[in-house]
């Protein structure tokens, strides 16, 4: 069969096909690949395989090169820029790859990294092909599933290899791929049992993008423990950790150019506030839950820092829920838990409620009436006459950060400095304006000097003019001198 016995022999022929007519096409590449999953390890030591997953990660990448020129367009400035790119175009390749098996399919889409494939490209056909794979067992990703399961170890077997291979294949950029997606695959590692490894990868993916999150992704059903909670807190609260722990090596890499922002709520902060809330959510949605230690409930609260939470009327409503849900609760067990709240941080509604609420501690009920107290003291001594300037020199305050409680220390300092910066400006204002009156002073000055002797010539002739040595002023010359005669006379007179 080979070139010995004859030209163009039958050991050739197969080469010259590979060369000229299946590596030439993307989708025959496939379906030679799709043939070779029976025919392993063979296919593999003929190098098959090698030839056709390079051919197809080459072609992707010629195909994602071509669509982003074809997109270049000249603006009317006559500058080239390059139009948005629609979803998914020149990626046509995602379906045909989901016919193969998951190692194969590993291999080509580690050969399009290799390549430079776009991570936007990769994230999309994961996406697909997670959804071909696992909605063969609709209950693995059904996030709306909260019912318990157990899973034999056996069953899950190919479920949990894809789940697994998935996650290593993820980009490593954020936003890459939705967190829907990943709390998705998040659900099935769990429900298979998955690596810790890849629960772990998973969670840390999660913890980076936790802002845009919803309260429908951190409801994680717990599957294997029937005495155990409804929801797996464990695992919302190693997400917590991670977003926590990303914060703070943020802020530790971050140099003093960090600080001169003047935004008073950086990106940082934002995230925070968001997060916030949507745990206050979540320890709302799970606190009836009957099985749910104090414990749990307390760290999940005390997970992210303090000046992350602008009010606290999401965590006072959590915690009423919770006491109401679990009222064997110890007066001991309920002061830690309201220990929690700062009551200074309940709007008035919230702070009315707690007022009157029989759930809370003594001492709690204390506080909120002494805060109410002093809340309606400071409205009462208010000058109605000074509403406007309370309004706007309290605006002033918030925006100069004195409501540092609300604000991280990074943006409490960004903030600071901004308002250093403006004092200073002021300073040097009121510095040029006292050059300038000195300057103008001493201008003054040197006419006078100038011009002195002769306005004073004439100045103290006009006042000589205007005394009167004769005992009468100018303004009397008119008067005739009999009739000041007459006066003198009658004057001396009287005296005799």
């Amino acid at each position: 069969m080979t070139d010995e016995f004859s030209k163009d022999n039958l050991s050739c022929r197969p080469e010259e096909y590979l060369e000229s007519i299946v590596c030439k096409n993307l989708e025959m590449c496939v379906q030679v690949l799709q043939q070779c999953e029976n025919l392993l390890p063979l296919a593999d030591e003929l190098k098959i395989v090698t030839r056709c997953i390079d051919s197809i990660a080459s072609k992707a990448c010629v195909e994602q090169i071509a669509s982003s020129f074809s997109r270049l367009e000249y603006s009317s400035s006559g500058r080239l820029h390059m139009t948005r790119q629609a979803k998914c175009e020149g990626d046509w390749w995602i379906e045909d790859l989901s016919v193969l098996r998951v190692d194969l399919y590993e291999k080509v889409i580690t050969a399009m990294k290799c390549r430079g494939v776009r991570p936007e490209s990769i994230g999309a056909s994961l996406i697909n092909y997670a959804q071909k794979e696992l909605m063969k067992k609709s209950t693995l990703w059904n996030p709306s599933s909260h019912s318990r399961l157990d899973v034999g170890l056996d069953s899950s077997g190919p479920e949990r290899v894809v789940i697994e291979t998935i996650v290593g294949l993820l980009p490593v950029e954020k936003l890459v791929v939705p967190i829907s997606f990943l709390f998705g695959l998040l659900r099935s590692a769990v429900m298979t049992d998955c690596s810790v490894g890849c629960r772990l990868d998973l969670e840390r993916r999660i913890g980076a993008q936790l802002d845009i999150a919803t309260l429908d992704d951190l409801l994680i059903p717990s599957f294997r423990h029937a005495g155990d909670t409804l929801f797996d807190v464990d695992t919302v609260h190693r997400i917590l950790v991670n977003f926590s722990q990303l914060e703070d090596s943020e802020d530790d890499m971050d140099d003093m150019s960090a600080f001169e922002s003047d935004s008073p709520h950086s990106p940082s902060q934002t995230a925070l506030i968001k997060v916030a809330k949507l745990v206050d959510n979540y320890l709302a949605e799970i606190a009836p839950d009957a099985n749910l230690k104090l414990n749990k409930f307390i760290v999940i609260a005390e997970s992210l820092p303090d000046h992350a939470r602008i009010n606290h009327d999401g965590l006072y409503r959590a915690i009423d829920i919770y006491l109401k849900a679990h009222q064997n609760l110890s007066e001991a067990d309920k002061k830690r838990l309201c220990k929690l709240i700062d009551f200074q941080k309940l709007s008035q509604e919230a702070g009315s409620h707690a007022a009157q609420n029989e759930r809370l501690p003594l001492q709690s009920i204390v506080q909120v009436l002494y805060f109410e107290q002093l809340r309606l003291r400071n409205t009462l001594s208010s000058d109605p006459d000074d509403d406007h300037k309370a309004v706007h020199h309290q605006s002033w305050r918030l925006s100069s950060g004195a409501l540092s409680a609300s604000l991280s220390p990074k943006d409490n300092y960004a903030s600071l400095r901004r308002e250093n910066r403006e004092l200073k400006l002021e300073l040097a204002r009121l510095r040029m304006r006292l050059n300038d009156l000195e300057k103008e002073h001493v201008f003054m000055k040197k006419n006078m000097e100038k011009s002195g002797s002769h306005k004073f010539m004439s100045s103290f002739t006009k006042k000589i003019g205007k005394m009167n040595f004769f005992g009468h002023s100018s303004s009397g010359g008119s008067s005739s001198p009999s009739k000041n005669s007459q006066r003198t006379d009658s004057k001396g007179m009287e005296r005799t």
